[in-house]
């Protein structure tokens, strides 16, 4: 490693020559503000919050993308380099929205936290405001430009972490904004509404299309039955909203929050989640054994989902018909349950809570004709922690409480790791493997599907048949996958894709990761996430989705047998191909 000389605030260093100056000095404890970068994403020095003063040098310069020189003397504090912060910050607040209090992000806004860190108290520059362009027409995402301090940062995550560039400048000087192409609705592009533009704003420029007040308003409905349900992901996550450390794990609390909130029932999604392996193991071995489409895909992500009906419609018979784990369960409470409760479908409200924005748009979805949606109100996992607070619940002091058991609240651990990349082709492998061998696992634990790096894949012998599986989280990843597939030379019999990096764990709907922990750690925020859900796997009874006798019960008593007609009617879907926007001649 080549190593430079240089002094930082008189001090004097030998550190790596790769390093930028930001990293320099973050090296040696050295904190210097920033509000633009963020690692491995962004570092355009375009908000110039991290200005530092070199000697020598007669302009300050942005440390996060200014390379290291032998003998360089920099100052990270000078009083010149403190005032241009300042006056940086004062610049941007003039052309910013002012609701702070009622914002989506307050207390949580890093312009918010780094005005108070700088000491800006007023802002003396007067002038015309942009004209904000507010975009609430999609079912997940809303876009409000007054917020927007055109720092860069979701159009770098759009392009560089799921390799789409949905989001770019638009227009020039001080009518610049960010938007999709045309400033046209995410809901006319071939936008996958991950999220993850929100998961890096910095400000509330970017926020889910919340869903709390039509849900309060069916909880105050005498004439429904509120039914919630959790997906495994928010137990990892939902912490976080309360200030406790990531990768704390909440399944108790969070049943005891929902609870004295007032659902009629708090079920897990877990239980569906067996049931989508149950229906999709059944369909992989259905067509491995009489010359089906291959490879078969995953069809739990509903982000990557309306991808493909945009961008690879041609593949829609490679994907699994199956529904996700939410639409199932909901499916199943509209039907089943309802039968079993003498309720009308229509009575019963179904709320799910989940990482994931895309299923703001899911839930939409219909393919049975009936006169209902499978699920009514959708809340991410942020919406869950601001419904809490609401509610007055002190949610780190409550007990840890059960999820209803009477016809849904058995789980496997295969169920629970579906929300990590790798976890639905893991938990799919340990049935479908176990059903054609016909003889128990020795381990049931798949470690080469596991981690947040890369495309993972593994191949299996099973009775005699090479069976080949691949992972891909994010669509920068599968996109080479999907290219083989259209191109006939995908070597894989069977392919998870989950739409955002890292899976559910990292969905567009989890707690806000800072940039301040994402710039020091990376990506180890989604690593404790997924260890606090492969923890709880290997506490399970059962381990293998088919030894759930919930499931089992389902099926003797009302589906019969995995991919029968009803089964196919209630958790199946179809899809087709979505036309992409276009420029209306005038």
């Amino acid at each position: 490693m080549k190593t430079v000389k240089i002094k930082i605030n008189g001090s004097e260093y030998e550190v790596d020559a790769s390093l930028t100056v930001l990293q320099a000095c973050r090296s040696v404890s050295i904190q210097i503000p920033t509000l633009c970068f963020l690692k491995d994403i962004n570092q355009s020095g375009a908000c110039r919050v991290c200005v530092v003063e070199v000697k020598g040098l007669r302009n300050l310069v942005t440390s996060c993308n200014y390379p290291l020189m032998e003998g360089m003397e920099i100052f990270t504090h000078s009083n010149r380099a403190i005032l241009s912060r300042r006056k940086t910050m004062e610049l941007i607040l003039s052309n910013h929205s002012k609701d702070c209090l009622s914002c989506v992000r307050n207390q949580r806004c890093e312009l918010q936290s780094l005005a108070q860190e700088l000491n800006v108290r007023h802002t003396y520059i007067q002038g015309e405001l942009t004209k904000p362009s507010i975009d609430e027409v999609s079912p997940g995402i809303v876009r409000d430009t007054s917020k927007c301090i055109l720092c860069g940062r979701c159009i770098e995550a759009c392009k560089t972490t799921q390799g789409l560039g949905i989001l770019n400048f638009i227009d020039r000087g001080f009518q610049t904004k960010v938007g999709p192409v045309f400033d046209a609705s995410f809901n006319d592009v071939n936008c996958m509404q991950c999220g993850q533009c929100i998961t890096v704003c910095p400000v509330g420029a970017l926020s889910e299309k919340e869903e709390i007040h039509d849900v309060i308003k069916a909880l105050n409905d005498p004439t429904k039955t509120v039914i919630v349900q959790t997906a495994p992901a928010v137990r990892a996550s939902l912490g976080e909203e309360f200030d406790m450390p990531i990768g704390t794990r909440v399944t108790g609390k969070m049943v005891a929050a929902l609870r004295r909130i007032g659902f009629d029932k708090v079920y897990d999604t877990n239980y569906a989640a067996d049931l989508t392996i149950m229906e999709e193991g059944t369909e992989f071995i259905h067509r491995l054994q009489q010359g089906g489409t291959l490879p078969l895909i995953t069809s739990c992500s509903p982000g990557w989902i309306r991808y493909m009906e945009f961008e690879y419609p041609d593949l829609i018979p490679n994907v699994s018909t199956c529904k996700s784990p939410h639409m199932m369960f909901g499916a199943i409470l509209k039907s089943y349950y309802a039968q079993a409760k003498h309720l009308d479908p229509k009575d019963i409200y179904v709320v799910s809570i989940m990482p994931c924005i895309a299923k703001k748009e899911e839930k939409y979805r219909k393919s049975n004709n009936q006169p209902y949606q499978d699920v009514d109100a959708v809340l991410t996992t942020r919406e869950l922690g601001r419904l809490i607070k609401l509610y007055g619940i002190d949610f780190v002091s409550l007990p840890n409480e059960e999820f209803d058991q009477d016809m849904f609240g058995e789980y496997s651990g295969a169920s629970v790791i579906f929300g990590a990349t790798g976890g639905v082709m893991e938990a799919a492998l340990r049935t479908v493997t176990e059903i054609l061998t016909k003889k128990p696992l020795d381990d049931v634990n798949f470690h080469a599907l596991r981690g947040v790096e890369g495309i993972k894949e593994a191949a299996l012998d099973i009775n005699g048949t090479t069976v080949k599986v691949a992972v891909a989280h994010s669509m920068k990843l599968a996109k080479p996958l999907l290219d083989d597939i259209r191109n006939g030379t995908s070597p894989y019999h069977f392919i998870e894709i989950m739409g955002c990096p890292g899976g559910c764990i990292n969905g567009g709907g989890q707690s806000i990761v800072s940039a301040n922990v994402r710039n020091v750690f990376g990506n180890g925020f989604m690593k404790l996430r997924a260890m606090a859900l492969y923890e709880e796997d290997v506490s399970r009874t059962y381990r293998k989705s088919h030894e759930n006798g919930q499931i089992q019960q389902l099926y003797t008593n009302f589906l019969k047998e995995p991919g029968s007609p009803t089964a196919h009617h209630l958790l199946h879907t179809h899809y087709k191909a979505k036309k992409r926007f276009k420029i209306e001649s005038k």
